[in-house]
């Protein structure tokens, strides 16, 4: 009988140990840290780390979504406190079809300039194991010198770990692709948002997850207080403005993990955000004096955003003039009394959120044009800031601005874009048809499709042009493959 007992349980671990092995090569997976030791953070049971964490998902009640969930933010800390706001991000997710989780973490202990990528085969907590997308992993490790490999930097992370069983319990054995930003710069913050975009934009079932707490340490009224101003500029969905104001401040400790799914959320598509739940560490403890907050919330791709860069998403002739009426009031209002308009509109297409630019001239020469890929706001309401942005930002006429006497004189483009694609080969250029975004580290520049066509260039003279002087960049990159192209593609209309 006991040499029985003793088989049966020899061929357990070798059934166990099978299943992280092929045929002599064991798999290199990564056992947790933080479910052990003399003070874990989460219980090292199966059975009570999962009728805790369902217990939580029993409970939460995001509010209804309308859309595809692009990017989740998820706080990190003991279940104990954050459990149940994180939680409503899972509950939005359960039942939906993800085949990858993208986590955009942070490393708490180590300094480096870059974003770490966890390359080995899978991560083990008490639930079992998740294994790691190989392919999208190593796809993101070719695309700059920023992105590196470190082991260490995923031992005892909680920005990490503590994401993991939330998304064993409420997903269907999805892969996953881990990352952690070291210095939680805007540089790095676009950087990653960028290569995400990029990676992601021909797959489907996937979800890029954040981790970050909000302020720590404060008393509950000023933590509310503080948490509440972060949690609307997340919804604002401006990252540029996201990670100034909270840069350097006691806002989120993943500020840079939020601003990167932020950035990637948009350029996929993400159009709205949803704050799913906002609480702190005192609804758990009861202390009210030194507290840690906690957010979750979601990106989502709106159905009215779904079609977005198709043929029959074109604006018809009256949505182009109230558009041009809006940035014609804009630039009056503003040069004759310094005040910005507040234009409201009930067409449903014109508070989409579009990429645009609006260009200003006077007797035919430019005196402005500015615009943006990832709008911040409804087109509407983009159009009023980019007309003013045309007035007062653009660094060509910092000495020849636009004064109230011009009005009469001004003459206004205005340009809506379909989203940016990722091109390797410039053959994929249809000049006067695609606009073009070339960038390489901090330097980048782009052309509107019609400044081929208005300065009667070819191909080699629009990418020659835009690389050598509008980017600042070596004239011949775009044909060494030593930049990035996006292209795009813009409805035009005029007064």
């Amino acid at each position: 009988m006991k040499k029985i007992i003793n088989f049966l349980l020899f061929a357990i671990l070798i059934s166990a140990s099978l299943s992280v092995c092929s045929i002599g090569v064991c798999a290199d997976i990564k056992d947790s840290d933080l479910s052990k030791g003399l003070f874990p953070w989460y219980s090292n049971n199966p059975r009570t780390l999962r009728k805790q964490l369902n217990a939580y998902l029993e409970k939460a009640s995001p509010p209804s979504i309308e859309g595809e969930i692009i990017g989740l933010i998820c706080p990190h800390a003991g279940f104990k406190y954050s459990g149940p706001a994180a939680a409503h991000g899972f509950k939005a997710l359960k039942g939906k079809k993800i085949d990858t989780v993208i986590l955009v973490g942070f490393s708490h202990k180590l300094g480096y300039d870059g974003i770490a990528v966890f390359n080995r085969d899978g991560f083990r907590t008490p639930l079992g194991i998740l294994y790691i997308d190989k392919q999208l992993t190593k796809k993101i490790l070719t695309l700059d010198k920023k992105f590196i490999q470190n082991k260490a930097v995923f031992k005892e992370e909680n920005s990490i770990e503590m994401i993991l069983p939330f998304i064993q319990v409420a997903l269907d054995n999805p892969k996953i692709v881990i990352l952690a930003v070291g210095k939680q710069s805007f540089e790095n913050s676009n950087l990653l948002g960028d290569a995400l975009a990029d990676i992601l934009s021909d797959q489907d079932n996937f979800v890029i997850i954040a981790s970050t707490d909000m302020s720590h340490y404060l008393s509950q009224a000023k933590a509310e207080k503080i948490d509440e101003k972060t949690a609307k500029l997340i919804t604002n969905m401006d990252p540029k403005k996201l990670f100034l104001e909270c840069s350097g401040l006691n806002r989120m400790c993943g500020a840079g993990a939020v601003v990167a799914t932020m950035i990637a959320s948009k350029r996929l598509g993400a159009d709205k955000a949803y704050v799913l739940k906002q609480q702190t560490s005192a609804d758990a403890t009861g202390d009210k004096s030194r507290v840690v907050g906690y957010l979750s919330a979601a990106f989502v791709k709106t159905h009215n955003n779904k079609d977005i860069g198709k043929d029959n998403d074109s604006l018809s002739e009256k949505q182009k003039e109230e558009l041009l009426k809006i940035a014609r009031d804009t630039v009056t209002l503003y040069l004759k009394k310094g005040e910005i308009l507040k234009p409201k509109t009930n067409d449903s297409k014109l508070k989409e959120y579009r990429g645009l630019f609006v260009t200003l001239r006077t007797q035919g020469d430019l005196r402005g044009c500015m615009g943006e890929f990832q709008a911040s706001k409804p087109l509407y309401l983009g159009v009023v800031d980019r007309a003013i942005a045309s007035l007062t930002e653009d660094p060509r006429f910092t000495f020849n601005r636009l004064k109230a006497k011009d009005i009469p004189d001004i003459h206004i483009e205005i340009s809506v874009l379909s989203p940016l694609k990722r091109i390797d080969n410039a053959e994929e250029i249809v000049v006067g048809k695609h606009g073009v975004l070339v960038k390489k580290g901090l330097r980048g520049g782009v052309y509107l499709p019609q400044v081929a066509t208005e300065m009667g260039w070819n191909k080699e003279e629009f990418m020659n042009s835009l690389c050598g002087h509008k980017a600042g960049l070596p004239v011949d990159c775009w044909k060494k493959g030593t930049c990035k192209m996006y292209t795009f593609t813009a409805e035009v209309f005029e007064e």
